[in-house]
Order: structure tokens, then C-alpha cells, then sequence
């Protein structure tokens, strides 16, 4: 799978799904100390990011998407081993009762 600078709420809902699937691990990194709510996310801490398995998705978010999207290549640059995407809209846009149903 390619992956793209930035993900929708509905993107990461669905590829999340499909790539956990698969066995690859799919993390929302909140870089703004604020938790999304009804959303399991992992808070910035690059220690810890670097022991979660090789080849894991990152999808980083902020207040608007758009610290994370200018801070993008600097994430790629610190995890390697890792695709790093930025949440598009970010915290402001996620939809607490968007689901994605099971085909």
C-alpha cells in the first residue's frame, strides 16, 4: 500500500481497519496533549514510538492538521522504520459517531 501525506477521519477508519487486518499496527499520536474522544490514541513520545512494531502507521494529529502536515517530514525523518501521515482537519474535524460498517 502507498501511503499519502494525510488521511480523512473516514481514511484512517478504514484503512486502520484493513491494515490491523493484515497485522500492521495503525497508531492516532496526539501532539497536542488533547485526546480525541470515543478515539484510542497514543500520546507524543518518540521513545516509546520507537518500540512499537517496524513497519507501523503513525497518523499524527493536532488542533487544524496543519502543524502536523509542516511537521511531516521532520516525523518521517525521526521514525524511519515507520509510514507517518498527518490527520487531515485534525482534532477539530473528527467526527466522535462516524463509524465504519462491516462489509
Amino acid at each position: 500500500m502507498k501511503f499519502p501525506n494525510e488521511w480523512t477521519q473516514k481514511e484512517f477508519l478504514q484503512n486502520k481497519k484493513e491494515l490491523e487486518a493484515k497485522g500492521i499496527k495503525v497508531l492516532l499520536i496526539d501532539t497536542i496533549l488533547a485526546s480525541i474522544e470515543k478515539a484510542d490514541t497514543v500520546i507524543y513520545n518518540p521513545f516509546e514510538l520507537n518500540k512499537e512494531p517496524e513497519g507501523s502507521v503513525f497518523v499524527f494529529y493536532c488542533d487544524s492538521g496543519k502543524a502536523t502536515l509542516n511537521r511531516l517530514q521532520e516525523y518521517k525523518k525521526k521514525f524511519p522504520k515507520y509510514h507517518c501521515i498527518s490527520l487531515r482537519g485534525g482534532r477539530g474535524y473528527w467526527r466522535i459517531n462516524m463509524m465504519i460498517p462491516d462489509e
